[in-house]
This record gives structure tokens, C-alpha cells and sequence, in this order.
């Protein structure tokens, strides 16, 4: 079992937990707002790689390569529609949300936010919010965690439920630590470590395939079907859909909340859309090119998995798995900290404490949080009915999507948009999402592409049939828009 990967792995593990400590023993006196969001001081490349880590989670080296190898080449329309969507939230709505933030009250979650930008002391909209994050965050966790076991017990033989216990421990340690700071830092060095492992992998197999050397499969195992991207309309919408969740997904854009300056912004802008365009090309590549390699093999979830140790000797091979560990552990820990920020802001201080709670109160019920909601996206992962990391993934992106990317669109460019308008956008996106995977799923269409367009529907209609916002909300608008720092 100790052999050189266990080795690189807990090295790997120690180093994240290493940056928990740092940070928690550098900030410990600081307050809601230093735990959360960095106290506002996130750098262009931390920002960029940590708003990237913390959207590609293992999917993108297991799921999304599972997927292309099982099903073809058609699959690349969900890294399609990621690159659009995610260049298009960098590039417009990254800059306004953060200038719409800091006049809104300085909002430091989302729910708080959407509340403060209609001036609203009506806490309805921030009980609903936090309500979808804890349910969709603990599913989403679940795909991660899910993700550590079929690691470890592909690659060590070790009990997937155990792997996902010790992984689990070291993502609640190092998140109830050091918080939004070190959530960041161990996001920014794990991009980095994914960007590399899908570069290497990918081209060294191709060498290996076009060699001839020990590859099962080769080109002419592979059908042409297997490469026809435009097989199915349904399969292309429903990729581009996917595009559609980065307009509404808490634990990015809180990213953009961060960042301490529009000229950083910029910056991250630039640095942010490369790394995620190269990562959804080259995860599409080991999918196809391992399927090339290995022929067919009975869990293509593997895929990367059995390519790298194929290929690498252990040393290397270890190093390029960590990338596993850093995908999984990096969205992990921002979905434990957004939704537990949104309960500890939105709801513990404002309703249950009525704002009479201290920081050092808030940062411990943030902490509470953060380990309730591993525990049950632990049991969720621990079912072997649960589905598939992809599975658990879509679902979760598509509630999001479905039921905030309307709203956060619309609250950034109209004006007359109002509270009655977001709250009934909100819950009619998550509602159509659900009631489509529910009875829909079938019809195979993404059920993020209902959802956002009922949300859409639902959010214009019902602010133009109410009552227009005041006339110090539209000045809030008119703030955030010429606001400049």
C-alpha cells in the first residue's frame, strides 16, 4: 500500500493542510468578512486559478473524459459551452458584480446581495437562497468526495469509503481553519498542478498511441461515429447549456467579489479564460486519446487514472494523479465554505440572532456549518445508488443555473428590475430545474436550459406587473454602474 504514489499523495495532503494552518494562525483575529471573502484583497492569479479550481472539480478528470470515452466525441459541446459561458461571466459580469457589491453594503455572499440591491428588509429572498445552497452544495460536495474514493481505491486498493473519510477530513480541516484565504491559495496551487496533469497526460499518450507501444486500442479500434461531433441536436444544446450555470454559480462568483481592484480584475480575466479553455480542450483529449490507449475498460471513470499510470513511472504518475486530489478537494472546499457563508450571513445573524451576533460567533457557526454539510454529502457519496460524479455534478450546476444566472444577469443591467421579480425568478428557475430532472430527463435536454428560461420568463414578468423599485434603489443602480476605484 506505501509505495511511491501513497507517498506523493499524503505529501500532497499535508502540503493543503499546511496552508489551513498558515492562514488560520495569520488571520485569527479578523473578522466575517476576512473569513468569507479575504477581507476583498484577492490578487489577479490567485483569484483567476482559485475561480477556476474551484469550478473544475473532479469531473474534469473523471467525468468529462468518462463521458467522451464512452460516448464519443459529441461530448465536447459541454466544454464548448463551459469556454463560452465562462469568458462571457469573466468578461461582463465579473466587473459589475464586484462594483454592484461593494455599493450594495458591501455584500460579502450572494443572497446578501440580491437583498441589499433592492434595499430590502424583507429576508425572504436570503432564507430561500441559503436553503438552495445547502441542498445543491451538499450534492455537489458529494460529486467530490465520490471522486477521492474511486481514487484511492483504483490506484491504492484502498476502501472507497475510508479514502472519502481521510479526504473529507483534510477539506473540512484546512476550510474551518483558514477559511475564504486559504480556500483560495490551496485552490491557486492546485489549478496549477491540474493544468499540468492534463498537458502532460493527453500528448504523452498520443506519443505512446502513434508509437504502437502497448496501446490496446489505436484508431482503427474507434468507429467514425465515435467521432462525429454533430450527432445529435440534443447532445449540442444541451452541452452549450452548461455554459448557461457560470451566470449563476455562488462559489465563482464570490470570486469576483473578491478580487481588490477592476485593473486585477482585468488581469484575471485574461488568466482565468486561458486556463479554463486549455483544461476543457485537453480533458476532452484524454478521453478520446484514452480511449485510443486502452481499448475498452470496465469503469471509464478511470480512464485518466489507468492512461497516467500506464505511461509514468510511480513518482511522476503520483504527482500527475494529485491532480485528482487538488479537483476534487478545490471545489470541495468552496461549496462547503459559500454555503456555509450563506447560512452564517443570511440566515444564523439576520433571523435566528437578529444581528446581535458577535464574529467570533459568526465564524464559528460558519465553521458548524462547514462540517454538517460534509457529513452528509459523505453518507450521499457513500450510497451506491447515488449516481455517477458526473451526475451528481449536472445536478447541481443545473439548479444554480436554473435559478439564480437569470436573476444575476437582470439585477446587473435593468434597472426597473425588483425584488418581487428575483424572488420569483429564483424560485421558479429551481423549481422547473428539479421538476424536469424529475419527469423530463427523458426527453434529454439538460434541465438547466428550462429552468433558465422559466426563471428569465418568471423574473420579467412578475417585475413588470409589480410595482416599480424606489427611487434610492434605482440611484443604488445608478452608483454601481459609474462606480470606479
Amino acid at each position: 500500500m506505501f509505495n511511491a504514489e501513497s507517498i506523493v499523495f499524503v505529501i500532497y495532503l499535508a502540503f493543503m493542510l499546511g496552508i489551513g494552518v498558515y492562514f488560520f494562525f495569520k488571520s485569527r483575529n479578523g473578522g466575517e468578512k476576512e473569513y468569507f471573502l479575504g477581507g476583498r484583497q484577492m490578487g489577479a492569479w490567485v483569484s483567476a486559478l482559485s475561480a477556476g479550481a474551484s469550478d473544475m472539480s473532479a469531473w474534469v478528470l473523471m467525468g468529462l473524459p468518462a463521458s467522451v470515452y464512452a460516448l464519443g466525441l459529441g461530448q465536447a459541446w459541454v466544454a464548448i459551452g463551459l469556454a463560452i459561458g465562462y469568458a462571457v461571466s469573466w468578461l461582463w459580469e465579473a466587473g459589475r458584480l464586484r462594483k454592484f457589491t461593494i455599493v450594495a453594503n458591501d455584500s460579502i455572499t450572494l443572497p446578501q446581495y440580491l437583498t441589499n440591491r433592492f434595499l430590502s428588509a424583507n429576508k425572504s429572498l436570503q432564507v430561500i437562497c441559503a436553503v438552495i445552497f445547502l441542498v445543491a452544495y451538499t450534492i455537489y460536495a458529494a460529486s467530490s468526495m465520490k471522486a477521492c474514493g474511486t481514487l484511492f481505491h483504483t490506484v491504492l486498493g484502498v476502501d472507497a469509503k475510508v479514502a472519502m473519510y481521510v479526504a473529507s477530513a483534510i477539506i473540512i480541516l484546512y476550510t474551518f481553519l483558514g477559511g475564504f484565504s486559504a480556500v483560495c491559495w490551496t485552490d491557486f496551487f492546485q489549478g496549477l498542478l491540474m493544468l499540468g496533469a492534463l498537458l502532460i497526460a493527453p500528448i504523452f499518450a498520443l506519443l505512446v498511441v502513434n508509437a504502437g507501444g502497448g496501446a490496446a486500442g489505436g484508431f482503427d479500434s474507434v468507429s467514425a461515429d465515435y467521432w462525429n461531433l454533430f450527432s445529435d441536436w440534443k447532445v449540442i444544446l444541451s452541452g452549450l447549456g452548461w455554459g448557461l450555470g457560470y451566470f449563476g454559480m455562488p462559489h465563482i462568483i464570490v470570486r469576483f467579489m473578491s478580487i481588490k481592484s477592476d485593473r486585477e480584475l482585468r488581469k484575471s480575466a485574461r488568466i482565468g479564460i486561458s486556463w479554463n479553455v486549455l483544461i476543457v480542450i485537453f480533458s476532452v483529449a484524454a478521453g478520446c486519446i484514452g480511449h485510443l490507449l486502452l481499448g475498452e475498460i470496465d469503469d471509464s471513470s478511470t480512464v485518466f487514472i489507468q492512461m497516467v499510470r500506464m505511461i509514468f513511472p510511480a513518482v511522476i504518475s503520483g504527482i500527475l494523479l494529485s491532480a485528482i486530489l487538488a479537483a476534487s478537494m478545490s471545489t470541495a472546499d468552496s461549496q462547503l465554505l459559500t454555503a456555509s457563508s450563506a447560512f452564517a450571513s443570511d440566515v444564523y445573524k439576520p433571523i435566528i440572532r437578529k444581528g446581535r451576533s458577535s464574529d467570533r460567533e459568526m465564524l464559528w457557526i460558519g465553521r458548524i456549518v462547514v462540517i454538517v454539510i460534509s457529513v452528509i454529502a459523505l453518507i450521499i457519496a457513500s450510497d451506491p445508488g447515488s449516481g455517477s460524479i458526473m451526475d451528481l455534478v449536472s445536478n447541481a450546476w443545473g439548479i444554480f443555473g436554473a435559478a439564480f444566472g437569470p436573476v444575476i444577469i437582470l439585477s446587473l443591467c435593468w434597472k426597473r428590475f425588483n425584488f418581487a421579480g428575483a424572488l420569483a425568478g429564483i424560485i421558479t428557475g429551481a423549481a422547473v430545474d428539479g421538476l424536469w430532472l424529475a419527469f423530463l430527463s427523458s426527453t434529454g435536454i439538460y434541465e438547466i436550459i428550462p429552468g433558465f428560461i422559466a426563471s428569465l420568463i418568471a423574473a420579467v414578468a412578475v417585475t413588470l406587473l409589480t410595482k416599480e423599485p424606489s427611487d434610492e434603489v434605482k440611484a443604488l443602480f445608478d452608483k454601481a454602474v459609474a462606480y470606479e476605484d
